[in-house]
C-alpha cells in the first residue's frame, strides 16, 4: 500500500508545476540554508521549510542575493525562473523530503491502529491513509499541511503508548508536538489536549500511591509541554543562532496580541502568529456548490471534506468513531483520536479563508486510525461490508490518478466536476502549466492563445505564448481561450461576457478549461 502511495506521489510531483504556495516555501528554505535569516515567510514557523531544505541541498540552486528586498512571492519567482535554476529540479528536490515524511506518517497510522485494534485494524487504517486522495495530493507538494498534521498524529500516538512506557514515549511525544508547532502554529489548539493526555498516560502507567501518581502525572504534563517549547526554540536557533529579528510594523493589537505575547516562544514565532491574525481580518472570496460569495461560511470545511473524501472512507470514519464510543474497551483510545480531531476542525472552521480541504488534512490521518477499530467487530456482514468499502476507496483513488488535487467523490460527479463545486487548492492551484503547454503544442498548434491563469508559475517558461484577453476589446479575442477554473468560479462581469460567447471544447488536468471563441 505504501508502495503504490509512493508511486502515486512521485508521479504526481513530477508532472505538476509549482502550486501557489510552493515557490514561497522553497525560496524561504534556500534563504534559511544560504543566509540563516528569518526575514521571509515569518507567518509560518521554519521546520517544514528546513525539511525541504534537506532536499534542496541536492537541487543545485544558485546563490541568492543577500541584498534582495523584494516580497517573498517575488523571491520565489526569482529563484525558480529568473536565476538560471532548473525549476523542475528544485521542485522535486523540495518535494521529495515531504513525500518521504508522508510515507513515514503512514507507518505511524499503521502502528497506532495496530496498537488499538490489532494487525487487521492496522492494515485497514493504512489502506484508508494510503489511498486518501487528499493525503496523496498534498503529501506530494512542498507545503506545510501534511507535515504539521503528521507530527501531531505522531505526538498523540506516542502519548497513547506512554501508558505502558511513559519515560520513553512521553518525552518523544513532546518532541513530536514541538515539531508540529514548529511547522504550523495551527497545531496550537491541540497542545492542551496532548499535555492532559500525557498526564493521563502517566497516571495509567503508575498505579499505587495517590500522591506519587499525582506528582508523576503533573510532571508528565509539564515535561511534555516544556520539551515541545524547547523544540520550537531549537528549530529557530538552527535557522539563525543569533535570532536576528525585527518586529514588522502594523501588527494587530488588543486582547489576542496580549495573549500571544504570553506564549513561551521566540519573538519571530509570536509575530508570525500576529501576521496570520492580520490576514484573517481580511475578506476573501469563496466558492461552494457552484455559488461564489465573499467572506467565509462556517460549514465550508465539513462541506469540502464531504465532497473531496471517498464515499467509502466517509462511511468507515463514521463507523470507526461510533465503534470507539460504544465499545467500552475502546473508549480510552477514543480520547487520543476523537477530541483532537473535533478541536482542530472547530478551530479550522473559524478561519476566514475558504480555500481548501487541506486545512483539515489531519482528518484522513486521525480518523483512519479510528476506522481501524471496525476490524474488531466480529460480525461477518460487517467484515464483508468493510472490505467492500475499502475496495471502493481504493478504486476511487486509483481512477483519479494522477489528478489527485482536483479529486471529488462520485456523489459530486467525480474529479471532472470538482470545479463546479469548489475552487482554489481543492481543484486549481496553478499546478498544470506543463500539461497545458503539451496540450497546446499537440492539439492546437499555431493557433492564437489567450490565457487567464491563476498560479505562481510563469507560462512563458513552459513555452506557452499567450495574450491577456483583458488587454484588448472583447471583439478582438478570437481563437483558443484558456482559463483557470478558479477564475471561472469567481468570474467578474467582464469574464462572464467573454464566456457567454465562447464554447467549451477541452480541459487540462481538471483544473483549466479550454474554450474556442
Amino acid at each position: 500500500m505504501l508502495g503504490q502511495m509512493a508511486f502515486a506521489m512521485v508521479t504526481t510531483a513530477m508532472q505538476q508545476t509549482p502550486t501557489i504556495d510552493e515557490p514561497v516555501y522553497i525560496a524561504t528554505a534556500e534563504v534559511y540554508a544560504q543566509q540563516h535569516s528569518l526575514r521571509y515567510n515569518p507567518e509560518h514557523p521554519p521546520l517544514g521549510k528546513l525539511i525541504m531544505a534537506t532536499g534542496l541541498t541536492f537541487g543545485g540552486a544558485h546563490e541568492l542575493d543577500p541584498a534582495y528586498t523584494g516580497s517573498q512571492t517575488a523571491l520565489g519567482r526569482t529563484l525558480l525562473y529568473e536565476s538560471g535554476n532548473n525549476p523542475f529540479r528544485l521542485l522535486m528536490a523540495a518535494r521529495l523530503p515531504i513525500i518521504v515524511l508522508t510515507l513515514l506518517f503512514g507507518l505511524v497510522v499503521l502502528f497506532f491502529a495496530r496498537d488499538v485494534a490489532g494487525p487487521v485494524g492496522g492494515l485497514l487504517a493504512l489502506a484508508l491513509y494510503a489511498f486518501s486522495p487528499d493525503v496523496i495530493a498534498h503529501g506530494s507538494l512542498a507545503t506545510l499541511d501534511v507535515p504539521a498534521a503528521g507530527f501531531l498524529l505522531t505526538a498523540f500516538w506516542l502519548a497513547w503508548r506512554g501508558r505502558h512506557r511513559p519515560y520513553l514515549c512521553l518525552p518523544l511525544a513532546g518532541v513530536a508536538l514541538g515539531a508540529a508547532l514548529a511547522t504550523r502554529a495551527s497545531a496550537l489548539p491541540a497542545v492542551p489536549l496532548l499535555v492532559l493526555l500525557a498526564a493521563w498516560s502517566m497516571w495509567q502507567a503508575r498505579p499505587g500511591d495517590l500522591k506519587k501518581r499525582l506528582l508523576s502525572s503533573a510532571g508528565a504534563a509539564l515535561g511534555t509541554g516544556l520539551i515541545a517549547v524547547a523544540v520550537v526554540w531549537i528549530v529557530y536557533l538552527i535557522v539563525d543562532p543569533q535570532l536576528r529579528w525585527t518586529t514588522p510594523p502594523n501588527l494587530p493589537t488588543g486582547l489576542k496580541a496580549q495573549v500571544v505575547d504570553l506564549l513561551p516562544f521566540p519573538q519571530a514565532y509570536r509575530d508570525g502568529m500576529l501576521m496570520q491574525f492580520k490576514l484573517e481580518l481580511k475578506t476573501y472570496n469563496g466558492f461552494l456548490f457552484g455559488h461564489a460569495y465573499k467572506g467565509n461560511l462556517w460549514f465550508y470545511l465539513p462541506a469540502a471534506m464531504l465532497i473531496k473524501t471517498p464515499l467509502g472512507m466517509l462511511v468507515l470514519w463514521a463507523a470507526g468513531a461510533l465503534t470507539m464510543i460504544f465499545v467500552p474497551r475502546l473508549r480510552a483510545a477514543a480520547l487520543y483520536l476523537l477530541p483532537v480531531s473535533a478541536v482542530l476542525l472547530a478551530a479550522a472552521m473559524t478561519g476566514s479563508r475558504d480555500y481548501g480541504s487541506r486545512y483539515a488534512i489531519f482528518l484522513p490521518m486521525f480518523l483512519a486510525v479510528g476506522a481501524g477499530t471496525v476490524a474488531l467487530i466480529r460480525v461477518r456482514w460487517v467484515r464483508v461490508t468493510t472490505a467492500l468499502l475499502v475496495l471502493f476507496v481504493a478504486v476511487s483513488s486509483l481512477l483519479t490518478f494522477p489528478y489527485y488535487l482536483p479529486y471529488s467523490n462520485e456523489a459530486f460527479g467525480g474529479t471532472a466536476n470538482t470545479h463546479r463545486n469548489l475552487h482554489d487548492s481543492n481543484v486549481d492551484w496553478g499546478q498544470d502549466l506543463a500539461r497545458l503547454s503539451q496540450k497546446l503544442k499537440t492539439d492546437y498548434p499555431g493557433e492564437k492563445i489567450w490565457l487567464i491563469y491563476k498560479g505562481s508559475g510563469v507560462p512563458a517558461y513552459y513555452g506557452i505564448t499567450a495574450s491577456d484577453p483583458f488587454s484588448v476589446p472583447p471583439d478582438q479575442v478570437r481563437g483558443i481561450l484558456v482559463i483557470s477554473d478558479s477564475r471561472v468560479a469567481l468570474s467578474t462581469f467582464r469574464l462572464r461576457a467573454l464566456l457567454a460567447e465562447s464554447t467549451e471544447i477541452d480541459q487540462v488536468g481538471y483544473s483549466m478549461t479550454i474554450y474556442r471563441r
